[in-house]
C-alpha cells in the first residue's frame, strides 16, 4: 500500500512561522524531503529516527535540454519513497505554491496514483512586508500587487512578462529579482514607472541576518551594491514600499540580541532576535547517569537546574524502566519558572521555585531550610560550573552530580552585523564564551546584560564587559 505525501509550505525561514498543521504533520513524517533554504531550526520539528534528505544533495547538473535534472530526482524520490508505504514530506520554502513548481510534484504524484496533500505556508513576500510594516495592498496606494520571478521574467534580451502592465500595477514584488535587478528597473521605467517610485530589498526575511535596503528605482540598485545585497531576496516596488520609514516598529524598537536557550518573549519591552549560542546534545555514554537512577529512592533532593536536565533524566528514567513513581517521597527543586513548566509536563510539580531564577536564588532558599545531612541529587551538563554544587555542600548536604547532557557550540553559526543591534544578552557562560570564539568582541556603544553573577564573572573575563 503506498504512503501518503504532503507538500508543506515552511514559511519565510523563521521557524515558528510555519502553520501549526505543517509543524504536526512533521512531526508525523517517515520521511522529510526539504529544500537547501528551508531553515534548519525547522527540522527541529522532525520526530527522531525520521529520515531527513536535503535537495542540495541530489544534484545539480544539466542535461541535454540545458534543465538541472534535480527536480525530476527528487519527484523519483517523492514516488520511491511514497511507495515503500512511508509517510513523506515534501517541505518547501515559503508557500509550495508560489514559484515551487508545486504543479510538476503533484502531476507525478497524480500518476503514480499516490495520495497527496498540499499544505500552505506563508510566502517570503508576504513576511517580508509584513515585518517591514509594508502593506502589499492599501486602498488609497495600492489596490493590486502582482508577483513576478525575476530569474524567468528575463532571459537574455527577452523578456517573458508584460512589463507595460506590470508597471501599471499598484504594486510589484519580485521573487529571485537580485541578479536580474538593473535590466528590470530600466524594463520598469521603460514601461512608464516613474523613476521616483519608492522600492524596499528585503534579504533573509525574518531571520537574524535580515537586511533591508530602501530606496527608490533611481538609486536603489546603487544602494543594494554598497549594502551587499544578495540572494534570497525580495523586492518590493511601489508607493507602499515608501511607508517601510514609517511602519517598520521593529527597526525604532530597541533591538536585543537574546543568546540563550530560552523561549521567546513577547509583550515587553523590546524586540528579541533569537542567536542561541549553546546547542543541547545527548551523552554518548549513559551507565554512570543510569546507575544514580537504579537507586534515585536513597536521595532526599533532586535539583533541577534547568529544563534540559529535566527532559534527559526522565528520558533515560523511562530507558531504565521507571516513571516518575519512583521519585515518591523525594523533594523536587527547580532553578526557575521554564524547569517548573517542564516538570508539569512530567506531573512533577516542584517543591521549590526560588523567586530569584538562579544559583543564589537556589541557594538564598536553602539557606532557609535544613540541608544537613540530607542527600541531594544534581542532574547537570557536562560543563556547568560545579558553584552549586560546592554551595550545597557548605549547607551540610551530600550532593551527588551526574551529567545528563552536553552543552555543545552550534555550528555554522551566521555571520551576524552586531552593530544592528542595541543590547547582546548572555545567558550562562558558555554563551559568553562562544560569543568570543564567533564574533570576538562586542562593537562600542551596544549594552551587555548578564543574567546572575556567574555569567557577569565570565563576561568580564573574557573582555566583553568592563
Amino acid at each position: 500500500m503506498n504512503g501518503k505525501v504532503y507538500l508543506i509550505g515552511a514559511g519565510p525561514g523563521k521557524a515558528d512561522l510555519i502553520t501549526v498543521r505543517g509543524r504536526n504533520i512533521l512531526k508525523a513524517a517517515d520521511v522529510v524531503i526539504h529544500d537547501y533554504l528551508v531553515d534548519k531550526s525547522i527540522l527541529g520539528y522532525v520526530a527522531d529516527g525520521a529520515e531527513i534528505i536535503n535537495c542540495a544533495g541530489l544534484g545539480k547538473r544539466r542535461v541535454s535540454s540545458g534543465k538541472s535534472d534535480s527536480q525530476r530526482r527528487i519527484n523519483d524520490l517523492l514516488v520511491k519513497k511514497a511507495r515503500l508505504g512511508k509517510k513523506v514530506v515534501r517541505l518547501k520554502n515559503g508557500d509550495s505554491s508560489i514559484f515551487g513548481r508545486c504543479r510538476e510534484e503533484c502531476e507525478v504524484l497524480l500518476e503514480n496514483n499516490i495520495e497527496f496533500e498540499i499544505v500552505p505556508g506563508i510566502t517570503s513576500a508576504l513576511a517580508a512586508s509584513s515585518i517591514n510594516g509594508i502593506p502589499l495592498t492599501d486602498r488609497k496606494i495600492a489596490s493590486s500587487c502582482v508577483f513576478v520571478t525575476g530569474r524567468e521574467a528575463l532571459k537574455g534580451n527577452r523578456s517573458f512578462v508584460d512589463w507595460r502592465n506590470i508597471a501599471g500595477s499598484g504594486t510589484v514584488v519580485l521573487y529571485m529579482g537580485v541578479g536580474s535587478l538593473d535590466n528590470i528597473i530600466t524594463k520598469l521605467l521603460d514601461s512608464g514607472k516613474s523613476i521616483d517610485t519608492p522600492v524596499a530589498i528585503i534579504q533573509k526575511a525574518s531571520l537574524i541576518t535580515e537586511k533591508t535596503v530602501i530606496g527608490t528605482l533611481g538609486d536603489i540598485s546603487k544602494k543594494a551594491k554598497k549594502d551587499g545585497v544578495s540572494p534570497p531576496a525580495v523586492i518590493i516596488i511601489g508607493e507602499v514600499a515608501g511607508l517601510a520609514k514609517k511602519f517598520n516598529w521593529i527597526r525604532k524598537n530597541r533591538r536585543i540580541l537574546f543568546t540563550g536557550l530560552s523561549e521567546e518573549r513577547f509583550f515587553i519591552e523590546g524586540t528579541y532576535f533569537h542567536l542561541p549560542l549553546i546547542e543541547i546534545k545527548p551523552l554518548e555514554d549513559y551507565a554512570e547517569l543510569d546507575r544514580h537512577l537504579k537507586t534515585i529512592r536513597r536521595f532526599d533532593w533532586i535539583i533541577f537546574g534547568s529544563r534540559y536536565g529535566v527532559e534527559y533524566f526522565f528520558k533515560r528514567l523511562r530507558a531504565i524502566g521507571e516513571d516518575s513513581r519512583a521519585l515518591y517521597r523525594i523533594k523536587i527543586a527547580a532553578i526557575g519558572g521554564s524547569t517548573g513548566r517542564r516538570l508539569s509536563d512530567h506531573g512533577i510539580f516542584p517543591d521549590l521555585i526560588p523567586r530569584k531564577e538562579s544559583s543564589e536564588g537556589l541557594i538564598g532558599v536553602f539557606r532557609k531550610l535544613k540541608l544537613k545531612g540530607k542527600k541531594v541529587f544534581l542532574p547537570r551538563s557536562d560543563i556547568s560550573d560545579k558553584g552549586l554544587e560546592r554551595r550545597l555542600e557548605d549547607l551540610g548536604a551530600q550532593v551527588t552530580s551526574s551529567f545528563a547532557y552536553r552543552n555543545a557550540m552550534p555550528i555554522d553559526l551566521p555571520e551576524v552585523d552586531l552593530k544592528e543591534f542595541d543590547e547582546v544578552m548572555f545567558t550562562s557562560p558558555s554563551t559568553v564564551r562562544n560569543f568570543k570564539r564567533r564574533y570576538i568582541k562586542i562593537p562600542d556603544g551596544i549594552k551587555v546584560k548578564c543574567i546572575g553573577n556567574v555569567t557577569l564573572k565570565e563576561a568580564k573575563r573574557c573582555g566583553l564587559l568592563d
